[in-house]
């Protein structure tokens, strides 16, 4: 009688057999190590001149209102670095890469190297008048694109100020911002990222 030959295994489903088991120890380790991302919120400080004069930010409608930002489920290019509840010198910042720019047009002003637009006027540089911008005690050109930088301190100036009264102005700028990061926040137009889900999980896999 005839020993019965052994199949040898097909070197194809062991091959793809071992492909299907890579994939799997690979998607179980993204499925285990998914960490959430992180929400955006930090702060920083700011002042504006005018000829010498600080402005107020007086208009209500510059600031956030704090139940609008706590229900909204869209995000608003306003949510991204706003004013909240009349502060007029901390900016909230709740996104990542957000310019000093971005954060002047969502209070309806707008930054430039030759102006300054305060959305009530235009203040054009001239002979003896010109717009400054002192970002951590240091002068620079233009603040359009640079981005808000945690507990950064900006002076926005307009007139014919001399160093020392720019010095002087820069002062004044508040220094609040770490105080801001480490307090509750009124409110968080993120949206927060409170629980990872299985469903984020999975999407994650992929």
């Amino acid at each position: 009688m005839k020993t019965p030959e052994l199949r040898r295994p097909n070197k194809a489903v062991i091959g793809i057999t071992g492909i299907l088991i890579g994939m799997l120890v690979i998607l179980g380790i993204r499925f285990v190590s998914y960490e959430p991302p992180k929400d955006v919120h930090y702060h920083a400080n700011f002042a504006v001149y005018v000829d010498g004069k600080q402005e107020q930010f007086s208009n209500p409608l510059l600031y956030e209102e704090i139940s609008e930002c706590s229900i909204s489920t869209e995000e608003k290019p306003g949510e991204r670095a706003h004013l909240h509840e009349n502060i007029k010198d901390v900016v909230h910042v709740e996104d990542s890469a957000v310019t000093w720019g971005n954060f002047f047009q969502n209070i309806n002003w707008n930054v430039s190297d030759k102006y300054l637009d305060t959305s009530d006027v235009l203040l054009v540089n001239n002979d003896t008048k010109k717009v400054t911008y002192i970002l951590n005690g240091e002068e620079v050109s233009n603040i359009t694109n640079k981005v808000i930088g945690d507990k950064d301190r900006l002076l926005v100036s307009y007139g014919s100020s001399t160093k020392d009264e720019l010095s002087k102005q820069f002062d004044t700028v508040a220094t609040t911002a770490e105080k801001y990061n480490i307090t509750k926040d009124p409110a968080s137009c993120s949206g927060g990222h409170s629980e990872d889900s299985i469903k984020d999980r999975l999407k994650h896999l992929f």
